[in-house]
């Protein structure tokens, strides 16, 4: 199962035109409410310089980075929660997806903004307002159906209740699910399975125009210190756009004229994968080389699944080596040789980095 980023934010704050610019896909961008109905899906490849390192040490025929797919979902209105706009429709689509990317305008321009003012704190509010009503609302429909069973005397029940009402206080009070502490194992999963909207991971996306100031973009950060659990970056949303039209080396140039080493956009897909608490692994056959990403913490056996059903499923070894440690080597033969390659059981947890050959029973 992949995982995905949802583009979010209110109408006009330039979440098309920074997934445009994320993936080429040309989502339709217009000066009007609603322009994404549906939401846009582009799959995007995930910087990588350490695949490049080892392909230049390897020469595969072929090279298969990691990829991130992102979604740009519709803009959000006022009254979301209440079936406003879009309404439940888009409430629906963020619960689909493993994080969001909250687009945040900070440039004056003739397109209209909802408000008719660029205002970071409102529009953050807004939104956020809309996702903690829909919170409420589902922890509500829960606590009703749960608080029937309690009454029963049904102590698993009445455990439930017990957590669903210091949930609801929780958020009733302003503060994110994500930010609830769950009290053991049980909690935590029962706060999983309510897939609450406001316990998905957020980056802030500070939209800039290029010329700007960044008021705004400060702003943002200054609500994020006042207690939000969240981090911001920094995009040029139009002129990253424009870069795309550019050749590698032209954009490259261009960059290095203003001083920066790489796009806004590269930092932005880097830091969603950060996000996601994904890590990324390497697999090669001699003649193909490929990167995979799976979340932190995840166990050999599932990171051989993620290639092949039956390698999960007749799982027997991994040998593994570091990227550092196959980067210095130059082969699989020499890492043996030296001692480097080592085996790991079902138990090993995948670490970034890692270059991986699966042993499994047919």
């Amino acid at each position: 199962m992949s995982v995905s980023c949802g583009i979010v934010g209110l109408p006009n704050s330039g979440k098309s035109t920074i997934f445009n610019a994320l993936t080429n896909a040309r989502a339709l961008v217009a000066d009007y409410p609603f322009t994404t109905i549906e939401p846009n899906v582009g799959i995007v490849n995930v910087p990588d310089e350490r695949l490049q390192r080892l392909a230049d040490v390897i020469k595969p025929e072929k090279v298969i980075p990691a990829t991130l797919k992102f979604i740009d979902i519709a803009g959000l209105v006022k009254g979301a929660s209440k079936g406003e706009g879009l309404g439940n429709k888009f409430l629906g689509h963020i619960r689909e997806v493993d994080a969001l990317l909250h687009v945040v305008r900070c440039f004056e321009s003739d397109v209209s903004h909802v408000f008719e003012t660029v205002d970071p704190r409102r529009d953050i509010e807004v939104v956020k307002l809309e996702l903690t009503l829909a919170d409420l609302e589902t922890v509500g429909r829960r606590k009703e159906k749960v608080a029937k069973i309690a009454k029963s005397g049904d102590r698993e029940a009445q455990a439930e209740l017990s957590f669903l009402l210091r949930l609801e206080g929780h958020i009733s009070r302003g503060s994110t699910a994500r930010q609830f502490v769950a009290t053991g194992e049980a909690e935590e999963n029962l706060l999983i399975d309510l897939n609450l909207l406001t316990n998905k991971p957020v980056l802030y996306v500070a939209n800039l125009e290029e010329n700007g100031d960044d008021d705004c973009a400060n702003e943002v950060l200054k609500i994020i210190s006042e207690g939000e659990d969240a981090g911001m970056i920094k995009v040029f949303g139009k002129l990253e756009l424009e870069l795309q039209e550019l050749t590698e080396e032209e954009m490259m140039q261009y960059l290095r004229e203003v001083g920066l080493s790489e796009s806004g956009l590269i930092r932005l897909v880097k830091a969603s994968y950060g996000l996601l608490k994904l890590v990324t692994f390497y697999t090669t056959n001699g003649v193909e080389l490929r990167a995979w990403s799976v979340r932190t913490g995840t166990k050999a056996p599932k990171a051989a699944g993620k290639i092949h059903g039956d390698f999960e499923k007749g799982f027997i070894k991994a040998e593994v080596i570091s990227y550092g440690d196959f980067a210095k080597c130059g082969s699989d033969s020499k890492a043996r040789e030296l001692g480097l390659l080592r085996i790991e059981g079902k138990d090993y947890q995948i670490e970034d980095g890692d270059m991986v050959y699966f042993r499994f029973r047919n």
